[in-house]
């Protein structure tokens, strides 16, 4: 990709990058959140038109117009928000716009064929007749892997693959491109995990605000090298933080059953646990052990079915969510499209979703959209929110990181009482990640009680003052991160221990 500029209003996401990839290596994509990635790969699979620059393949100019002629090409991109249909089939999924016909008639017991043999190949298990609307993110995205060996491409650009994944499916990933490329393709990968960047890239492009910084070997950089040239400036990869005499229980939990939505058994099974003013305290456990449904559970968006919850003293269990916002709890949710946004308003709109009713942004039921405006640019400015038009924004436009920073400003900005976290830190760049850890020590030290759900054991370790671990539904375990380590909480985590009596 030679001198490629692509503007968007108000914004030039690529200015003049020129990237080349070799074959049978992988090439590392990094820069924090916004800073072009996606802008880039998108014009490579023909979803954008550059205003500038060239592309060639084999040394020979292409012309990309659309991801049928990138397919055409060999080139294949997985996602980083899926584009499957929820609807189809895995199967149905994996063929969609290239199936073999006859007379009109879908013929798939060849692709059912080719399907397999590739999963069974690659080590991507996955089920062609389930329906993608029931299958997990991890299992989502091993079948957008299968989309593009289908195709036979040879070109392969994996878009944040990992954000989703628990631990164990990051390092299936990363043996499977280690595969991939063992047999001659080759592989654009973005992320801002520097630790994944350093087990499999050979080498790295750097883009900084939509410029190219440079082009780096792995084998003689490091990490702090490499954070520094995608941010700017030093980052500190620990978190520094002082010891907090917790106070008086902010939030209560007693005996708490929550339904599962995916199958017969409750998701949460009898938890009990509390969280004291000036204390962080972390549920950690493999993705999938009922972190969600108590979240949901705690926050509102699910009905338990016995048990009660108290904030600050006060019954909320049946309470309505925006009840339990008034009495003081902020909610960062862990999917940012489904539970955190509106994608099709305004960046200015999204910023007073819980907050519009109040005096301050209305009038006799008429919203002051000055005053509205006025709390966005306050907001944006403070968390370094980057949108190409500021309030007006729309957020389904911004990258995905900004839109995460969005929602932090929103609930870290209500001054609530009890901050739920569940993964603040998902897809954002190593800059970003330092910000917002910050900014709940900062929660935690006024006095605030802190939840945190993390899949990073790294950011539970680092954060939190107490680790609770569940697993299948039930806490199987407390810990002092002073006194625990990694490969403790793990075993917990999977299973294999289980405290005598956890303390809640």
């Amino acid at each position: 990709m030679l001198h490629i500029t692509k503007e968007f209003p108000g914004i030039k996401a690529n200015d003049d990058i020129t990237l080349q990839l070799r074959k049978g290596e992988i090439h590392a994509l990094l820069g924090e959140n916004g800073a072009g990635k996606s802008t880039l790969m998108s014009v490579l699979f023909g979803l954008y038109q550059p205003e500038q620059g060239t592309i060639k393949k084999n040394g020979k100019e292409v012309k990309i117009n659309n991801p049928n002629d990138a397919n055409a090409l060999g080139i294949g991109m997985v996602h980083q928000h899926f584009k499957l249909v929820e609807c189809f089939t895995v199967l149905d999924n994996i063929i969609l716009g290239v199936e073999d016909t006859k007379h009109g008639f879908l013929q798939k017991d060849e692709a059912r064929k080719k399907v397999m043999a590739l999963s069974e190949k690659y080590g991507l298990k996955v089920d062609p007749d389930a329906l993608v609307s029931d299958i997990s993110v991890g299992m989502q995205q091993r079948v957008e892997i299968l989309k593009m060996l289908y195709r036979d491409n040879e070109i392969l650009i994996f878009d944040e693959p990992t954000a989703v994944l628990t631990p164990q499916e990051i390092d299936e990933l990363m043996d499977i491109m280690r595969g991939f490329k063992a047999e001659g393709k080759s592989i654009l990968f973005i992320t801002h995990k520097l630790n994944e960047i350093m087990a499999v890239s050979d080498r790295c492009t750097v883009l900084r605000k939509g410029k190219y910084i440079g082009t780096v070997d792995i084998k003689d950089t490091t990490k702090e090298e490499l954070s520094k040239m995608m941010v700017g400036r030093d980052v500190q990869f620990a978190v520094e933080k002082k010891p907090r005499e917790p106070g008086k229980p902010i939030l209560e939990v007693e005996n708490l059953v929550v339904p599962s939505k995916v199958h017969k058994n409750n998701a949460v099974r009898g938890v009990s646990f509390n969280v004291r003013a000036g204390e962080i305290v972390c549920v950690a456990g493999i993705d999938g052990n009922g972190q969600s449904e108590l979240i949901y559970g705690i926050t509102g968006l699910e009905k338990p079915t016995s048990g009660t919850i108290k904030l600050e003293g006060k019954d909320i269990t049946s309470a309505p969510i925006r009840e339990r916002s008034k009495a003081g709890m902020s909610h960062i949710p862990e999917d940012r499209h489904k539970h955190g946004l509106v994608l099709d308003y305004t960046l200015a709109d999204n910023m007073v979703l819980q907050r519009y009713w109040q005096p301050e942004f209305q009038n006799h039921g008429f919203i002051k959209k000055a005053a509205v405006q006025e709390y966005a640019e306050r907001l944006i400015k403070q968390y370094d929110v980057r949108s190409g038009q500021g309030p007006a924004t729309i957020a389904r436009s911004m990258s995905g990181g900004n839109q995460q920073k969005a929602i932090i400003a929103r609930e870290v900005d209500k001054e609530p009482e009890l901050l739920v976290a569940v993964q603040p830190t998902r897809g954002l760049d190593v800059g970003a990640i330092e910000y917002i850890h910050k900014q709940i020590v900062a929660e935690r030290d006024k006095g605030r009680a802190v939840l945190l759900v993390s899949l990073e054991l790294d950011e539970v370790m680092n954060l939190s003052d107490r680790i609770l671990v569940i697993y299948e539904g039930e806490i199987v375990g407390e810990f002092d991160p002073r006194k625990t380590t990694v490969e403790e909480l793990g075993l917990y985590m999977a299973g294999a221990k289980k405290q005598g009596e956890a303390k809640a």
